[in-house]
C-alpha cells in the first residue's frame, strides 16, 4: 500500500500544471498517489491529465464549478494514504522530496507536521531567493513565535502531515480565497505534537506578480481579520501560545497593516466596499489592543504610512495614484 498522498487542487493549470505533475511523477521514492481535484478546468487540464497512463494518478473532477474554498474542502472527503501533502499547481517538488520526507518521519515519528527547506521562483522558474533557515525541531509555541516575528517563511506547499490529523481538525479552514488559511492549519497541526524540518531544499514555491504586488479586492483584509480572531481563540486556550502572541503579535500586525494598507491604495473604492485606509488602520489598532493590551502600535510613525494616508484622503489623489500605478507598477513607498 502506498504511504504518501500528494494532493493537487487545480483549475486551469495551464503549462504550469504539466511542470508540477512532471516533478511529482519523477520522485525517487515511488510509494505515493497523486490525487488531482480538478475544478472544472476549461483549458484542457483535465483532458491532459487523462492522457497520462499512470496508475498513481487519481482524478476527482468536480461536478460543477466550485469556489477555491469548496474545491479544497473536498480534500477531507477523499481517501488518502497515511501521510499527505498539498501542492499548488504552479509549484514544483524536487525528485528527492518524498525520500527526504520519509527519512524525516523516521527520525521524528512523533511529530505532527513536517517540512523541508525550499526556494522561491518566479513565473519563468528562475530562483528569487532561498527560504530562511529553520530549526529541525520546533514546538507549537516556538513555531508561532518565529512565524509572528517573521523569522521563518511559511507557504502552503511542502508541508507533510498525517491524513488522520488533517481530517480530525476539519481540513484547511474556510478563509476568503484561502488567504491566511494555511497559517491556521499549520498552527493547529503543531499543537498536536511538534514540527520537524529537514535541512535539505526539496521544492520550489512560485511567486507571481499578480499575487505579490496587486490586490483585486478586500478579501485579504477580511482574511487577516479572521486570522486575528483565531489568534484570540489561541490566546485564551494555551498559556505558551498566549505568551508568544503577547511578545510578537504587534510586530505581525504592524507588518500586515502596512502591506494591506498599500494594497488598498491599489484598489478602487468600488472594489473595496468603500473601506478607507484610515478605517483599516483603526481596525488594526483594535486588533493590537485586543491581543496585546498596552502595546506600542503606532503605524503612522512610518513615512510610507503617512504618505499612504494622504493619498487615500481624497478622490483626486487616489485617482492620480491609480493612474500612476498603471504606468509605473513598481512599489515606491516601502
Amino acid at each position: 500500500m502506498a504511504k504518501f498522498s500528494i494532493i493537487l487542487p487545480v483549475r486551469n493549470g495551464g503549462h504550469y500544471v504539466k511542470e508540477c505533475v512532471a516533478g511529482i511523477l519523477a520522485q525517487s521514492l515511488q510509494n505515493f498517489h497523486l490525487h488531482v481535484l480538478d475544478n472544472c478546468s476549461t483549458d484542457g487540464t483535465l483532458e491532459w491529465l487523462g492522457t497520462l497512463d499512470d496508475s498513481r494518478i487519481l482524478l476527482y473532477p468536480a461536478a460543477e464549478p466550485l469556489s477555491i474554498v469548496d474545491n479544497w474542502k473536498r480534500i477531507v472527503g477523499i481517501p488518502k494514504n497515511e501521510f499527505a501533502t498539498l501542492i499548488g499547481h504552479d509549484d514544483i517538488l524536487d525528485p528527492n522530496y518524498l525520500s527526504v520526507m520519509d527519512d524525516l518521519i523516521q527520525r521524528h515519528p512523533q511529530a505532527s507536521l513536517y517540512q523541508t527547506h525550499f526556494r522561491y521562483i518566479d513565473a519563468k522558474g528562475a530562483t528569487l531567493r532561498r527560504c530562511k533557515p529553520m530549526d529541525e525541531v520546533q514546538s507549537s509555541s516556538e513555531f508561532l513565535s518565529f512565524f509572528l516575528d517573521g523569522l521563518i517563511d511559511t507557504m502552503g506547499t511542502g508541508f507533510m502531515m498525517r491524513s488522520a490529523d488533517y481530517d480530525a481538525i476539519g481540513g484547511i479552514p474556510a478563509y476568503p480565497n484561502l488567504l491566511f488559511a494555511d497559517f491556521e492549519l499549520w498552527i493547529k497541526l503543531t499543537l498536536r505534537s511538534y514540527k520537524a524540518t529537514a535541512r535539505e531544499e526539496c521544492f520550489a514555491f512560485r511567486l507571481h506578480q499578480s499575487t505579490t504586488t496587486t490586490s483585486p479586492d478586500i478579501k485579504m483584509q477580511y482574511a487577516f481579520g479572521q486570522f486575528i480572531a483565531y489568534l484570540e481563540e489561541l490566546k485564551s486556550s494555551d498559556s505558551l501560545m498566549d505568551e508568544a502572541i503577547r511578545r510578537y503579535a504587534v510586530k505581525f500586525i504592524q507588518f500586515y497593516c502596512k502591506a494591506l494598507s498599500h494594497r488598498l491604495l491599489r484598489t478602487s473604492l468600488s472594489r473595496r466596499e468603500g473601506l478607507t485606509m484610515t478605517e483599516f488602520v483603526s481596525k488594526c489598532k483594535g486588533y493590537a489592543d485586543s491581543l496585546v493590551p498596552g502595546n506600542d502600535f503606532q503605524p503612522y510613525r512610518l513615512f510610507s504610512m503617512r504618505l499612504a494616508k494622504f493619498i487615500d484622503s481624497n478622490a483626486l489623489s487616489r485617482a492620480l495614484f491609480l493612474t500612476f500605478k498603471k504606468i509605473y507598477p513598481t512599489p515606491i513607498y516601502t
